[in-house]
């Protein structure tokens, strides 16, 4: 029995006339082409949208973007491969009209109109929104690292330039020390001298702008710089610390769609959930909104900023452990009463407020009893202990309140919400931005809500409704 064959190769083979005849009218780059037609490229900030009178035509904006779309929904950044793609893909060959730009253009638009992107993300936010798409009742947030263009090696910090210091001073003593032996033996046995103080004024340089990145850090008030990217940082992640960016979402939990998105370089979710609660509850255009989030979010001050925004937090604090060892009362051993603003320890003494910090918001309490209390070895091993009450501890419990009474919330909480980073990433085919700089990656992440939010609505509406939907109304 033979093989299946194919043609020959040198058979004369007549393709579709048309090139719209290749692309099947349900193909999904048909929704790229109909919304990208929607948009006010001028309005959004595009450039080049009229083209100049004098000099060389550039390429529209429309056009581009159009392949960015297409290339990030389909796991492929690089400028390079995108190009390479606009050659040999029929796909892109229908949506660019066999447009052929060089991958530096197609670079350079990326990098000069991030804002631009970001515009467009939103824009498609909008239409799912008129599209009565988002439940507006209840919203998940979350975040996740994303790594940046940059190496641990680029990290600087003070332990670490202090310990590059004393290799160099290390350095710079054995080459001296083999100066004084090449004098006492003859010339030329430890290596030329002329060459050895070549190599201590380049060590003596290589101290120098150590010292001034030493000095950049202090005269900034910063812990860490990434020299190859200011404005990323090293932050723990579940695979160990990388230099990386945090990506912010919010889920509506009526079709898992990303409603609000935000890039920070905090290392932590701590100031995230009042901007990402108000920037997800004016994008579903609701008057009051639930949000629910991990015990990252339980910050009080944000809790009563939400109260007073219409939104209500379903946040759980974190479990209270005793700093000083688990040998040691935890605060959850002692009562609070809120007419006598006093707490009672584990013995019956009540601790009293004695300072107050308007600076770091927080009041102390603490009690003369401790001195004489049969319980103090189990309690602290100073002189008095000290209770740090929060003074938006009310809200920051309502928040752990509503999230214990029902657990409920932190199930439609997983379900909604951290999928989407992980569609995000794969679509990222490797997790990490391609461009410097928060405000350039904030475009990447732009794209990738954009791609995560069009393969959902496609899902969900399929092709040839969301195509009518795209279409200009006539009215």
């Amino acid at each position: 029995m033979a093989h299946v064959t194919g043609a020959s190769r040198y058979q004369a083979t007549l393709f579709p006339e048309v090139l719209d005849e290749v692309v099947g009218p349900d193909d999904p780059v048909r929704v790229i082409d109909a919304f990208v037609e929607t948009l006010d490229l001028a309005a959004l900030g595009f450039s080049k949208v009229a083209a100049e009178e004098m000099g060389r035509p550039p390429y529209a904006p429309g056009d581009l973007l159009k392949l960015y779309i297409y290339g990030y929904l389909h796991r492929i950044r690089a400028s390079r491969r995108l190009e390479a793609e606009t050659h040999r893909n029929v796909q892109v060959m229908w949506l660019l009209n066999r447009l052929t730009p060089a991958f530096k253009t197609i670079a350079d638009f990326r990098k000069d109109h991030v804002e631009a992107i970001v515009g467009v993300c939103r824009a498609f936010i909008r239409f799912c929104r008129e599209q009565s798409l988002f439940g507006a009742e209840l919203l998940a947030i979350d975040g996740t690292k994303i790594a940046a263009v940059a190496s641990r090696k680029q990290v600087m910090t003070p332990k670490r330039i202090k310990k590059m210091n004393a290799a160099i001073d290390r350095k710079i003593a054995e080459y001296l020390a083999s100066m004084d032996e090449a004098d006492r033996e003859e010339p030329g046995s430890a290596g030329k001298p002329a060459d050895i103080a070549a190599a201590i004024e380049a060590l003596k340089a290589q101290k120098a702008r150590l010292q001034g990145q030493a000095e950049d850090l202090a005269a900034r008030g910063l812990k860490q710089m990434v020299m190859t990217e200011r404005e990323a940082k090293l932050m723990r992640t579940p695979h160990g610390h990388a230099v990386a960016y945090n990506a912010q979402t919010a889920v509506d939990v009526e079709h898992k769609l990303i409603v609000a998105f935000d890039l920070t370089n905090e290392g932590n979710d701590y100031r995230q959930l009042h901007p990402m609660a108000v920037q997800g509850k004016a994008a579903v255009g609701a008057d009051e909104v639930t949000v629910v989030a991990d015990t990252g979010y339980s910050n009080g001050e944000h809790g009563a900023l939400c109260e007073r925004d219409g939104i209500t937090a379903i946040v759980p604090r974190a479990e209270t452990v005793n700093p000083n060892g688990a040998q040691y009362f935890s605060r959850d051993r002692f009562s609070y009463d809120r007419e006598s603003d006093s707490w009672r320890c584990p013995a019956g003494a009540t601790l009293s407020l004695f300072k107050t910090s308007h600076t770091q918001k927080k009041k102390e309490y603490t009690s003369r009893s401790c001195g004489s209390c049969a319980l103090k070895p189990q309690c602290t091993e100073a002189a008095r202990r000290v209770i740090v009450r929060d003074f938006y501890e009310d809200a920051r419990e309502a928040m752990h309140r509503r999230a214990t009474d029902e657990p409920v919330w932190m199930k439609h909480r997983r379900e909604t919400v951290e999928h989407p980073f992980g569609t995000m990433k794969w679509l990222m085919a490797h997790p990490r931005f391609l461009i410097k700089g928060l405000k350039k990656a904030k475009a990447e992440l732009a794209l990738g809500v954009l791609c995560y939010n069009l393969k959902r609505v496609i899902s969900i509406l399929g092709v040839p409704a969301l195509l009518e939907a795209l279409e200009p109304s006539t009215a």
